[in-house]
């Protein structure tokens, strides 16, 4: 279960990067 939790939360730490990367306006 752990590994689970872990795994979404570095999914979406990369989702935001890829989108702050992509959207600078959004900053």
């Amino acid at each position: 279960m752990e590994t689970i939790l872990t795994a979404l939360i570095a999914l979406a730490l990369l989702g935001y990067l890829a989108v702050a990367m992509l959207r600078p306006e959004r900053f």
